[in-house]
């Protein structure tokens, strides 16, 4: 059975990677980061890595180096973030890795759809700039 929503590891850390940076004061290092999040160092660098290419982040080198937000954090979507890593969101398969067929026996009658929908309406909807903690 296929997950309800696609997300791998670095896709997660890219999220809470994305929120720790907008929150700090200055730039924070890949080493503050993974400890941070409890994940390794080598994996989180590389994410940070991939959302610098993407242009959501900027990289300094040097002791007062680490990683800063490129624009605005109200400008920075949580979606594009995710499919900066997962690919264009769709919301059209089933839990059983099958289009959604519409049959009206579906034992889920249209739930894993509206769950989908209502992750990725939340993701296209908030900004780094929305979440709170």
């Amino acid at each position: 059975m296929a997950d309800l929503v696609p997300m791998s590891e670095a896709t997660a850390l890219a999220l809470h990677a994305m929120a720790l940076i907008a929150k700090a004061d200055g730039p924070l290092s890949a080493g503050a980061i993974a400890q941070a999040l409890q994940a390794s160092e080598a994996h989180v660098a590389k994410v940070l890595q991939i959302l610098a290419r993407a242009g959501f982040l900027i990289s300094k080198r040097g002791p007062d180096g680490g990683y800063t937000l490129a624009r605005p954090k109200s400008q920075i979507r949580l979606l594009d973030i995710y499919e900066t890593f997962e690919g264009k969101s769709r919301q059209d398969r089933c839990l059983f890795e099958q289009p959604v067929c519409g049959k009206p026996d579906c034992i889920f009658n249209g739930l894993v759809a509206r769950m989908r929908q209502e992750f990725f309406e939340y993701l296209r909807t908030r900004t780094l700039a929305d979440l709170e903690f």
